[in-house]
C-alpha cells in the first residue's frame, strides 16, 4: 500500500505552496497536534483546530505555554509552505528558522539564563533518551553540517530512506536546547514534500514504537525499525483517502 500511496501523491504534480496545502486536505491540523502531543500531553487536537482555524481558544484554563506551542506550530508551518514554494535546500538557516518559530516564547527561565535562544544551537548539555544521546554542544555546528551534507544530493527514490536517517541522525545530535523532536518532523517532512513524498503523521498514539525506532538507531545504528515504521505511519496517514479515491 505505501508504494500505491507514493504513486497517488505523485499524480498531483505539486508545484505551489498552494498546491501543496491542498494536497495536505486538512492533515496540517493532525500534524501539527500529534507532533505536539508527542512531547507534550496537554495538547488537544480541540485546541489545535481551534488555533489553526481562528488563530485563537476559548474557555481555556491550561498552561500558556501549550497554547504558544500550539500557535508556533501554524508559524512554523507557514514557514514550511513558504520555503517549499521557493524550493529552500535543507540548511542550518532552513532548520534554524524552523526550530525558532516552534519554540519562541516557550523557553523555561533555567534555559534563558544559561544563554539558550530559539534558532540558535544548544551552549549547553541536554541528553535524551535512556542511552543519554546529543552531541556535546561544542560539536553540534560541525555534526549538523556533516548531516545536512549527506542529505543533499538524495534522488528522489531514496527520500524515505533519506528522511529517515535525518529524523534518527538529527535527534541523536539534539542541537537545540528544547524542541528538538517537533523540528526533526517537520524537516523531516519538509525533506520527503520536495522529493515529491507525501508527509507522515507520526500519530501520537504510537510513540512508543517510534521512540523504540529511533533507539535502534541510537544503539545500533539500525535504520531499518524507523523506515519501516515510518512506511507504516505513512499508510496510515493517507490509507482512507487513496482508497476513498478508488471508490
Amino acid at each position: 500500500m505505501y508504494e500505491q500511496i507514493v504513486a497517488w501523491w505523485q499524480t498531483k504534480n505539486i508545484q505551489t505552496d498552494a498546491d501543496l496545502e491542498e494536497a495536505f486536505n486538512g492533515h496540517v491540523i493532525s500534524f501539527a497536534y500529534n507532533s505536539g502531543n508527542i512531547e507534550n500531553p496537554n495538547v488537544t487536537y480541540h485546541d489545535t483546530r481551534e488555533i489553526f482555524e481562528h488563530d485563537g481558544v476559548t474557555s481555556y484554563t491550561g498552561d500558556i505555554r501549550t497554547l504558544f506551542e500550539i500557535r508556533n506550530a501554524k508559524l512554523a508551518n507557514e514557514y514550511f509552505f513558504a520555503a517549499f514554494n521557493e524550493r529552500k535546500p535543507i540548511d542550518e538557516n532552513l532548520i534554524k528558522e524552523i526550530q525558532k518559530r516552534l519554540t519562541l516564547n516557550t523557553y523555561d527561565p533555567l534555559r534563558w539564563k544559561k544563554g539558550e535562544r530559539p534558532g540558535e544551537y544548544k551552549k549547553g548539555d541536554y541528553v535524551t533518551g535512556k542511552n543519554e544521546t546529543g552531541a556535546w554542544q561544542e560539536d553540534v555546528p560541525d555534526e549538523m553540517q556533516e548531516l545536512i551534507g549527506d542529505i543533499a544530493d538524495v534522488d528522489d527514490k531514496n527520500a524515505l530512506t533519506a528522511a529517515a536517517f535525518f529524523h534518527a541522525k538529527f535527534e541523536n545530535i539534539h542541537p537545540f536546547a528544547d524542541g528538538n523532536g517537533r523540528t526533526g518532523r517537520l524537516v523531516m517532512n519538509y525533506l520527503l514534500v520536495i522529493h515529491n513524498h507525501p508527509p507522515i503523521v507520526i500519530h501520537q498514539e504510537d510513540r512508543k514504537a517510534y521512540f523504540d525506532a529511533l533507539e535502534a538507531w541510537d544503539e545500533e545504528q539500525n535504520l531499518q525499525p524507523l523506515k519501516d515504521f515510518l512506511r507504516a505511519q505513512t499508510v496510515k496517514t493517507w490509507e482512507k483517502q487513496v482508497l476513498r479515491r478508488r471508490r
